[in-house]
């Protein structure tokens, strides 16, 4: 309650909020334009460990946060096309193809931080982005600070959700899209090629998501850790259902998870004496119940999961 009198320690709250929320939301948005094409995307965690990876070598081989982002972005498109062979034209279960891909970046990117980036990257910073403030936006009371003072990649998340929801719900790619995983054999009647749309939504989801792992390395932590995605992406995977694959839906669900990782976060600092598992759990425990009580009705894209084979039924 002491957070609630004092604007400072409110702002900080909130801000903290978002950018916990940042690599979250990029991968809920990137998961529900592949879902939304009629592939599951379990990989998501895996993209974002990917993605975390890539960033951490590229900004340590370049020496520049930006060389980074673009070997981030590579490894998230390699894990793209990995699940877009397994599950759209090998015709592969999704769900363990992207099982199997969250294991394989799992271990790889294991041994390959190891091998090739040693101790060095977890105990000295990597190059990173910093927050920079909006000039006149800040200046908005309480909003201003926490919306407007941010690094680069937390604004490439504000327009990525805006571009998402335009493009899946505004443009003619969009549509075929929602149509591939509605009603695929529409698409095919068309003349479009459904399994192009589908290798395309697959491609862009996997490297949104590894958009987050950029965002955790060089914009909040600055090193790279084994296993540092922490099950993030299926949080995300939880987010886009309960926002109803929709980009504002899940951006909302993600500041939901951000909010209460934030609170656990500060719980933890106000209650050392406690153990800090038990707050740890809040952000799961409220994303399990946010499921359970208002996305039981949710229904997702008819056709998907399902391959799709030209003339069949």
């Amino acid at each position: 309650m002491d957070i609630l009198s004092d604007l400072g320690m409110l702002t900080d709250f909130l801000g903290t909020t978002i950018r916990l929320a940042v690599p979250i939301t990029f991968a809920a948005v990137g998961g529900l334009i592949s879902e939304r094409s009629g592939v599951f995307n379990i990989a998501l965690e895996g993209s974002i460990l990917g993605g975390a990876f890539g960033a951490a070598l590229g900004a340590f081989l370049s020496g520049s946060p930006h060389g980074g982002l673009i070997l981030g972005i590579c490894v998230g498109a390699f894990a793209g096309i990995l699940l877009a062979v397994l599950g759209v034209s090998l015709g592969i279960n999704q769900i363990v193809a992207g099982i199997a891909i969250n294991v394989l970046f799992l271990g790889l990117t294991s041994f390959l931080s190891r091998a090739l980036l040693g101790h060095g990257v977890t105990s000295q910073a990597l190059p990173g982005y910093k927050p920079i403030a909006i000039w006149g936006l800040t200046e908005i009371p309480l909003i201003g600070t926490v919306l407007f003072n941010q690094d680069p990649l937390t604004y490439l998340m504000y327009a990525t959700v805006a571009l998402s929801w335009w493009v899946l719900f505004r443009t003619p790619w969009g549509m075929n899209v929602r149509a591939a995983g509605q009603f695929p054999a529409a698409v095919d009647t068309a003349g479009i090629s459904v399994t192009k749309v589908r290798y395309a939504a697959v491609i862009i989801s996997c490297t949104m998501a590894s958009l987050g792992g950029c965002c955790l390395v060089l914009s909040q932590v600055y090193i790279f850790t084994e296993h540092m995605s922490a099950g993030r992406g299926f949080i995300a995977l939880s987010a886009l259902i309960l926002g109803r694959w929709n980009p504002l839906g899940a951006l909302l669900a993600c500041l939901l998870f951000g909010f209460f990782d934030a609170l656990q976060l500060r719980l933890q600092f106000s209650h050392p004496d406690m153990p800090y598992q038990i707050f740890s759990m809040f952000p799961y425990l409220a994303s399990l119940i946010a499921l359970v009580f208002f996305a039981t009705k949710v229904r997702p894209p008819e056709a998907i999961g399902i391959k799709f084979v030209r003339g069949g039924k």
